[in-house]
């Protein structure tokens, strides 16, 4: 779509990563602002030119696409998992991982004037929106979709986490549980200072829940703010994708490898 709207703004980088991310090095290095485009998966292999990216000081803009389990029936060998880890590891990277369209194309235009590595990370399932068209997205920064004076829990989602967070959401309000939802839009930086915050109003109780390996990802980009900002959760429980995953549909992957609302009210229940 954009190609044939802008033919003259517009290469196919094809199946070859590491070009892909070295084309838009060079276009940067042009005084262009390149946006290079993949499943999240593939820039796995084009890691190494990534991280050169980031010693020349280079600005440019990655989306990776198709990412966790949700993805379904493409299959483990499609799935990104490790995709977080591998770019927070990068030198004064940024981070984004929106939930919905309104958050994509906000993100996106910020990314478009901040300087450096800027990674998003998008999900291939249709989401409901979320937000209004006037809403900002600071970095650092995080959305509290769904609060209340009596929460008792804090989950902290990204991406499709948090469709689900609210499902559970839903689903213990009418047991009697009130938790408080946090979109973690942002997974680098975080304001640790802030996100204690919410934290503390739940009593310090806390669940994450990411569609990510459990190494690197959300779970461990906020306990690591956290610790910078002195603080601990009282009790927490952490949710991600821990089994190798298989082909099938996305609402039975979300459920099977435990990042479903189902596990997510389980989780609370836990340490309500």
């Amino acid at each position: 779509m954009f190609g044939n709207a802008y033919p003259d703004h517009f290469f196919q980088g094809y199946i070859a990563e590491q070009n892909l991310v070295s084309a838009a090095v060079g276009l940067a290095a042009r005084g262009k602002v390149p946006f290079a485009d993949t499943f999240a998966c593939f820039l796995s292999r084009a890691y190494d030119n990534v991280r050169m990216a980031a010693i020349s000081r280079s600005n440019i803009n990655l989306c990776g696409s198709h990412c966790g389990v949700s993805i379904g029936e493409d299959g483990p060998s499609q799935m990104a998992l490790e995709d977080l880890a591998m770019f927070r590891a990068i030198h004064g990277s940024t981070v984004f991982y929106p939930s919905d369209a309104i958050s994509t194309e906000r993100l996106t235009e910020t990314m478009a004037r901040h300087a450096g590595i800027n990674y998003l990370r998008t999900s291939r399932p249709k989401t409901a929106i979320l937000y209004s068209k006037d809403e900002k997205f600071p970095v650092p920064g995080f959305k509290v979709p769904r609060q209340s004076a009596q929460d008792r829990v804090t989950v902290i989602g990204a991406g499709i986490t948090v469709h689900e967070a609210l499902k559970a959401a839903d689903e213990l309000k009418s047991g009697g549980t009130a938790i408080r939802v946090v979109d973690l839009y942002c997974v680098k930086p975080i304001d640790g200072k802030a996100l204690a915050e919410q934290i503390a109003a739940t009593g310090g109780r806390l669940v994450t829940v990411e569609d990510h390996w459990p190494e690197g990802g959300v779970g461990e980009a906020v306990l690591g703010a956290l610790a910078q900002a002195g603080v601990a959760p009282s009790k927490y429980r952490m949710l991600a994708v821990r089994n190798m995953p298989h082909s099938g549909k996305p609402e039975e992957l979300v459920d099977a490898f435990g990042i479903s609302a189902r596990h997510i009210a389980a989780a609370v229940r836990e340490i309500a």
